[in-house]
């Protein structure tokens, strides 16, 4: 394949990535925020203290729909590795979202109904991309090329084959 067409194949590769990560961390982000202001309003937990327990709840949603939806193509051995790294740079990012939200609660004094949300948003926004890299890079790791390879052959050898029709001899 020319260098172009490469460069163009994993751009595009990564494209597709980006969206499906986004599909899912989007609906993560719903779930965080729900959860957050659910506890928030119906109990008297501390903001930063309901902002951990609705980041749990997404990233439990989270892990799923990235292992069968977004990186559902990637290794899929070593499920308990996969499963540590995720929740250890999971946890780094829970750290990061949360960070924000205490320092603008309590660094700032910044705790209206608003200023939480905002501040929870862009703290999620902020652990979002730490970890977008760490889960592409470490937890959900592209197999090697000869892998991958391998595995589209043993699937199209297992596929269902589709019958052809032969066309009547013309005279």
């Amino acid at each position: 394949m020319s260098e172009p067409g490469a460069l163009r194949t994993r751009l595009d590769r990564l494209v597709r990535e980006v969206v499906k990560f986004g599909l899912v961390g989007g609906l993560g982000v719903l779930v965080n925020l729900g959860a957050f202001n659910l506890i928030r309003h119906y109990t008297d937990i501390p903001m930063v203290r309901a902002s951990l327990i609705a980041t749990v709840v997404a990233i439990a949603f989270n892990y799923v729909g990235f292992r069968y939806f977004t990186y559902r193509d990637r290794e899929n051995s070593g499920r308990t590795k996969e499963m540590t790294l995720f929740l250890l740079f999971s946890v780094i990012g829970m750290v990061i979202e949360n960070g924000v939200l205490y320092a603008a609660t309590y660094g700032v004094g910044w705790d209206g109904p608003l200023a939480s949300n905002f501040f929870k948003f862009f703290g999620i926004g902020i652990g979002t991309l730490f970890r977008f890299w760490s889960y592409r890079t470490w937890v959900f790791r592209a197999l090697p090329a000869k892998e991958a390879v391998q595995t589209a052959e043993s699937f199209l050898e297992h596929a269902p084959r589709q019958a052809t029709r032969r066309q009547p001899d013309r005279v």
